[in-house]
């Protein structure tokens, strides 16, 4: 395996997620700074104490995640358990680089195209009437009962979803990973059967019911786990640089 310099590293993933092209709530891209040369990768959803120790363990230069730092609206103040994950980054000169929304929407590596391919369904063309590309669609190759989501949802993702139960078999559905039950009145007027995201909230249950759209609650880490793993197996057949992915489970 090759090593790659940090900038490198960013330069290519810049180039790759783009993401100048979207208004997020988070900076995109490096984080913390840590050794100038890349010789080791770990990627994984979020950067948490738990995925920041298996880095360290690994002997990592860099760790890439979905779920970073800096999000807006949150205390500026470095303390506590962002004291500790910062300085245990520092400490051992890792490198934190997250990609957000950019990582959602990518046609290729984002986490709702790979979320469908590992349901085995093909996503339509991406609708030019939302302003990201966050919500996807697919027609079933054939019809299935709410029960028979569950089941496909739960031996895929290996967790089994909250269901809003609805009087109609689902031919049309639409998906969307992590917290997106906001955008369930959107995905209603779609005309689809279901909708699958990885959250819900009280609100959502009561126009599920109301509305006789099914939904399922598959899991935000669950959802998510699909992009940051494919971005990381880009990075390896590209760079020629070792990328380990690292699961930290978490039942949300």
């Amino acid at each position: 395996m090759n090593t790659v310099k940090l900038q490198s590293l960013v330069d290519f993933l810049n180039q790759c997620l783009k993401p100048h092209k979207v208004n997020d709530y988070c900076p995109n891209g490096l984080q913390v700074e840590g050794a100038a040369e890349v010789a080791r990768i770990v990627t994984g959803v979020t950067a948490s104490q738990a995925l920041i120790d298996r880095s360290i363990d690994l002997g990592a230069d860099a760790l890439i995640v979905h779920h970073g730092y800096f999000w807006k609206g949150e205390s500026a103040v470095i303390r506590g358990v962002k004291k500790n994950r910062i300085k245990a980054l520092l400490d051992n000169d890792i490198s934190l680089i997250a990609y957000h929304l950019p990582l959602d929407v990518h046609l290729e590596l984002g986490n709702n195209v790979q979320l469908a391919k590992v349901l085995g369904w093909q996503a339509d063309e991406v609708s030019k009437n939302l302003p990201l590309p966050l919500i996807r669609t697919a027609t079933l190759s054939q019809e299935l009962s709410g029960q028979a989501m569950i089941d496909h949802l739960h031996q895929a993702l290996q967790r089994k979803p909250l269901h809003i139960d609805a009087d109609r078999r689902i031919r049309r559905v639409a998906w969307c990973t992590g917290a997106a039950q906001s955008y369930f009145e959107e995905v209603i007027e779609m005309g689809v059967d279901a909708f699958i995201s990885g959250e819900i909230s009280e609100q959502t249950v009561h126009l599920a019911r109301e509305y006789q759209v099914h939904y399922f609650a598959a899991g935000h880490h669950a959802t998510e786990r699909y992009g940051v793993k494919a971005l990381g197996d880009h990075i390896q057949q590209s760079l020629s640089v070792a990328v380990d992915f690292i699961d930290c489970d978490n039942p949300v």
